[in-house]
């Protein structure tokens, strides 16, 4: 299963990329507080978490205002909710979209509420994962202080740090692959204005607006957000269905995902169960792979392994195509994390 990547301009002036993966009726999915299209899907195990719920339907994933691919109206200005909303405006409409099935996770879980409260003729099915409905109450005001201190100051051990409370079920080189995505996918500031939206968003008084029937399913050990949160986001819409599954992980695609993938697929009308092969490399390609993941050129490969440099060449282009990757950092990416 590949991934489809295009750009699309927001009505504020930001430059969108977003992501199209699998066929089906429309799931338009809502990140959390950083993202990267392309480092994602070098990510095997984030990759494995998206093709799961494009079996079955056509995944519509985007990249945030200031954002891995996407680039901010005004570089520095506050973050703000009009700005995630904007976002998700510009992408549906891209899409030509008229109702879809709606999730978003963690931040992006308070984003698709307020959409479903504002636009309800759109949304299908609404799926929360991860989130919260006032950030105030996700962490005493000392500690949001001391993160936001840290990730401004010292945004490479911050982005150590809140892997571990983002992940803890992660393998080292998982954790080590997503710390380093987190700082490729944003810079200090923009991290910080995102992690500042995060901690003051309120949606309580949105939520009894929401209509379309709804699904909100939280790890019940999540060490990011605690599990009221997620009840209170249930309780707070009418007739929503809260599920709580086992996990520590904040992040959906770590830990077993198979209970959550599960949860939602049945949710959206889907067999529990989906098409979950990844791709594979030969021999030779994990070879040519390491080399990329190295920094070497394929002149460099090709005097490695007793090869010509077109050979190299050839082994590169047949790695991508056959991962569905569009650049070499994507492939070191992927292979750092193996």
């Amino acid at each position: 299963m590949g991934q489809r990547i295009a750009v699309t301009g927001s009505a504020a002036g930001a430059r969108i990329a977003y992501a199209v993966t699998g066929a089906g009726p429309p799931l338009v999915y809502v990140s959390g507080w950083l993202g990267h299209l392309e480092r994602s899907w070098a990510l095997p195990a984030e990759r494995a978490f998206y093709e799961a719920l494009a079996d079955g339907r056509r995944l519509i994933r985007y990249d945030k205002p200031g954002i891995g691919l996407s680039t901010a109206a005004v570089p520095g200005a506050e973050y703000t909710m009009d700005d995630e909303l904007d976002a998700l405006e510009a992408v549906v409409g891209a899409a030509r979209l008229e109702r879809f099935d709606l999730m978003g996770i963690s931040l992006g879980a308070a984003v698709a509420a307020t959409w479903a409260a504002r636009h309800p003729g759109t949304v299908e099915r609404l799926v929360l994962y991860g989130g919260w409905a006032r950030g105030a109450d996700i962490a005493p005001p000392e500690l949001r202080h001391h993160v936001l201190g840290l990730v401004r100051q010292h945004w490479g051990l911050a982005s150590d740090l809140l892997t571990d409370v983002f992940a803890p079920d992660a393998d080292a080189a998982t954790r080590a692959a997503f710390a380093r995505y987190q700082r490729e996918s944003s810079d200090a500031a923009t991290a910080c204005a995102m992690l500042e939206l995060a901690y003051r968003v309120d949606v309580l008084d949105l939520l009894p607006g929401i209509g379309a029937p709804t699904l909100v399913v939280h790890r019940d050990r999540d060490r990011a957000a605690p599990l009221g949160q997620g009840r209170a986001l249930a309780e707070g819409i009418a007739h929503a269905r809260f599920e709580a599954v086992a996990g520590r992980s904040h992040l959906p695609y770590i830990g077993d995902t198979r209970p959550l993938t599960g949860a939602i697929r049945r949710f959206l009308g889907l067999p529990a169960r989906h098409r979950g092969a990844r791709p594979t490399l030969t021999a030779r390609q994990r070879e040519v792979a390491a080399l990329i993941a190295e920094g070497c050129t394929n002149r460099e490969i090709g005097e490695r392994l007793g090869i010509t440099e077109r050979s190299a060449e050839a082994h590169v282009e047949r790695i991508r195509d056959r991962m569905g990757f569009r650049s070499r950092a994507q492939i070191a990416a992927w292979y750092g994390a193996n």
